[in-house]
């Protein structure tokens, strides 16, 4: 058996639950036999490693521990997992990748090889990095990881001349989206989508299309002040921030005050909100990934200053036509075919007749 594709299956589970915290499984071997396993809890809560020890017990004396992560060796919401490990009387230990944050970073597999546990490193790297691609960036740049979804027609249109975009995917890709969005952070979104679709902007994964308990903090870019107070984003459940730029209008401030939404107000150009100053503030709250779904002139900026990481683009097997039907993609561009941005490590999945492709922004 795979031991190392369990712990990464475990970490799996962890997604969407353990923000700020890496989402990482740990799995315990002794005489051939899973002694014990388990994922990251919630912060504050057992990391995926004690779940694991509490549940083998003394059977974790002279076993081995397979994790996806190195295990951490600093003080933070709970006690280092090296020690635990050492005291459990584990004799060897396999993780996947090295923690980039700074205080363990190679200091946990230092810790555990001076107590004379056998370390081994490396296994399912590349699978390991990617269930944790938003910590990485959050935990060494402090900004969150972007992700934006489109959902298009073949001819990348996201909606018709008259602005009609429901539904242009069907009811499996629109299902994977609710996946995405249960494992982000917050939700960014532009004042125009809301204008025109009014969406929930929720998590609805329950039974009947329920909303979860757990929902993604609602980021509403709005540079001029146009978001409707009477919008569904405001009644949800969850949180909902108005970013807005320079309003002349007091009273739209104000108005969007008595939602009960939480206001933050940035500079901004020609109506456009400093975005990278948002990801700053979005990470010093802890926010680690950011999906975005709106329209083209949100995403557009977003692609013109650099600022994506990820793309998932659902494609479905429809022409639009049209030269007034909207692009997944407007903002300034590039002028030349050799300029363009280009994705790497690119997958491609099926749900349903519709195709999503991903890949991350190149360089």
């Amino acid at each position: 058996m795979d031991y190392m594709a369990q712990a990464l299956s475990l970490a799996r589970l962890a997604l969407g639950q353990v923000s700020p915290n890496p989402a990482v499984g740990a799995v315990i071997v002794k005489n051939g036999e899973i002694v014990g396993q388990g994922y990251t809890q919630p912060p504050g809560y057992d990391h995926a490693e004690i779940v694991a020890l509490k549940q083998a017990g003394d059977k974790a004396r002279g076993a081995t521990l397979y994790i996806s992560l190195e295990p951490c060796c600093h003080f933070g919401r709970t006690p280092p997992c090296s020690k635990s490990i050492i005291a459990a009387g584990i004799v060897e230990v396999h993780f996947a990748m090295i923690d980039p944050n700074p205080r363990v970073c190679g200091g946990g597999a230092k810790e555990l090889e001076e107590a004379g546990i056998k370390v081994m490193r490396g296994e399912h790297i590349d699978e390991a990095a990617e269930i944790n691609e938003a910590f990485i960036k959050y935990i060494t740049t402090g900004l969150p990881f972007v992700t934006v979804k489109v959902a298009c027609s073949l001819d990348g249109r996201i909606a018709t001349r008259t602005g009609d975009s429901k539904w242009i995917t069907g009811e499996a890709a629109r299902k994977q989206v609710h996946h995405l969005r249960y494992q982000s952070d917050a939700i960014m979104t532009g004042a125009n989508t809301v204008i025109i679709d009014d969406p929930a902007l929720t998590v609805r994964l329950c039974e009947k299309g329920g909303t979860t308990h757990k929902q993604p903090l609602r980021v509403i870019v709005d540079g001029k002040g146009r978001t409707p107070p009477t919008a569904k984003v405001f009644s949800e459940p969850g949180k909902t921030m108005v970013v807005l730029g320079s309003i002349l209008d007091s009273g739209a401030k104000q108005a969007l005050l008595k939602t009960g939404a939480e206001i933050l107000e940035l500079p901004s150009d020609s109506g456009l909100v400093d975005l990278r100053l948002l990801l700053q503030i979005l990470g010093k709250r802890e926010v680690t990934s950011v999906l975005v779904e709106s329209g083209g002139i949100l995403l557009g900026s977003l692609f013109d200053s650099g600022l994506v990481d990820k793309v998932i683009a659902f494609v479905a097997p429809v022409i639009i036509g049209g030269s007034g039907a909207k692009p997944a993609v407007a903002g300034e561009g590039v002028a030349k075919l050799s300029d363009c941005l280009r994705l790497e490590k690119v997958k491609v999945e099926k749900f349903g007749e519709d195709i999503m492709i991903s890949g991350y922004l190149a360089g």
